[in-house]
């Protein structure tokens, strides 16, 4: 912590306005007391931010709490309630809206900096988690110390300590703190890295976390220089979300691929982290197709249309009545769901379908349903109606013309992913060299 506390000293000057994002978890109330602290040298104006995520019933006391500890130390206290989630990742919303508030706070207060209260456990989490998922050369470096913003700085100052040197801190400052006990059940990817993974590695070295920071700012370098080559060449392959693929083409790999996200990045912005590597080897595979005229869906409804020479990236969420797509390996679809070819499976459920290619005619598909559409069942004679089995799975109406439907060559249905089976599905112990997970 003695490290934090003299790159803030170094800093901040006097008049320095700084929004603070604070959980009333242990790192935040760290960090505010920090802050606190360097008051008493420094003329700083300090506003503690608070979000009441709404989802445990703690919440609301965790807010009281907070505002108390502030109104006893004379800090400027802010807080908003989420009343309602619209997007199925939970953790991804949640961070957008965060920091959306973050910085409306900012320009309220004319905020120099926003702080948050990252660690460096925090910082090796995310690059492990981004190195096993798949991500860009950016996203490989985790999360940074410094982000310049048009008219403030996010910071994070405590990227230098360690999750145990942050609690020791809390502890000999008597600084209280609440727990969130989600962050102890082995559901969430992230738990799981910090109670087995993590451990091992600062049993090898118990100041890895140094090593990971180091890792994450000679990425930062390589990934500046590369945008900068990047800029020099982007207004000649594309514009207004447009490619132009021949001229696409002629670049080197590293450049197309960089090109890519960079693209990406002007059309998703805060929600970038939604999109992986899988993604960019779809858009590649689309813009090497022999077909002419043929489009993938990326996450948050972002069609993506090739036409002869050109590609477009176009927001489609108004406009998704019916989609029609090959499914190789991967496919996201426009519902926010995925299908992906996978090597094995333990599970059993309506999220698996195991085919045997010999009964059915390739290549694969997946589209919306058409009417009169039917599907043999596995275990029964006859087929049923594809409305019917919705209707059964009591699926809401909005969803039921998006709703995936796996068939072959031939348009026979294989699979309706989620809901049912048809009889072409193999059980575990039975012959199969085709595995789609959904999810």
């Amino acid at each position: 912590m003695k490290q934090a506390y003299q790159y803030l000293m170094n800093l901040l000057k006097d008049q320095d306005v700084i929004i603070v994002g604070v959980s009333g978890g242990p790192d935040s109330m760290a960090l505010l007391y920090l802050l606190k602290e360097i008051r008493k040298k420094i003329h700083i104006f300090l506003v503690c931010s608070h979000v009441n995520h709404n989802v445990r019933k703690e919440s609301a006391k965790e807010k009281e709490f907070l505002e108390d500890w502030c109104l006893k130390n004379d800090i400027l206290f802010e807080s908003m309630i989420i009343e309602k989630y619209e997007d199925d990742n939970f953790h991804n919303e949640a961070r957008s809206i965060r920091y959306h508030y973050f910085e409306s706070l900012v320009q309220k207060y004319h905020a120099n900096y926003l702080m948050t209260a990252h660690h460096g456990d925090d910082l090796m989490e995310t690059i492990l988690m981004r190195l096993v998922r798949g991500s860009t050369l950016k996203g490989y470096g985790g999360f940074y110390q410094v982000v310049d913003k048009v008219h403030y700085k996010i910071i994070r100052p405590l990227i230098y300590a360690t999750k145990k040197e942050i609690e020791e801190f809390d502890k000999n400052q008597k600084i209280p703190y609440v727990i969130d006990q989600s962050n102890q059940k082995n559901k969430y990817t992230r738990n799981r890295y910090r109670k087995v993974v993590l451990p091992f590695l600062k049993e090898e070295d118990p100041r890895v976390h140094e090593k990971f920071l180091k890792f994450s700012k000679l990425i930062s370098e390589y990934d500046g220089y590369i945008d900068n080559q990047v800029k020099k060449v982007f207004s000649k392959v594309c514009q207004n979300h447009t490619l132009n693929i021949p001229s696409y083409l002629q670049l080197e790999k590293l450049l197309q691929d960089k090109i890519l996200y960079h693209l990406l990045e002007t059309i998703y912005h805060d929600d970038l982290i939604l999109v992986n590597d899988r993604h960019i080897s779809l858009i590649q595979k689309l813009i090497l197709s022999n077909k002419k005229n043929t489009y993938i869906y990326l996450p948050n409804h972002i069609k993506v249309v090739k036409s002869y020479d050109r590609l477009q990236f176009l927001l489609d969420e108004e406009n998704i009545h019916d989609y029609y797509m090959e499914l190789i390996d991967y496919a996201v679809l426009p519902n926010g769901k995925h299908l992906e070819v996978v090597d094995s499976c333990d599970t059993n459920g309506n999220d698996i379908c195991r085919l045997d290619s010999s009964e059915i005619f390739l290549p694969l598909y997946v589209r919306t349903r058409k009417y009169g559409d039917k599907m043999t069942l596995k275990g029964i004679n006859g087929h049923k109606k594809v409305k019917d089995i919705l209707i059964d799975g009591k699926i809401p109406m909005k969803d039921r013309e998006l709703w995936p439907i796996v068939v072959d060559s031939r348009d026979t249905i294989v699979w309706i992913p989620g809901l049912k089976k048809s009889k072409f599905n193999k059980q575990k112990n039975e012959r199969c060299d085709i595995i789609i997970k959904y999810y």
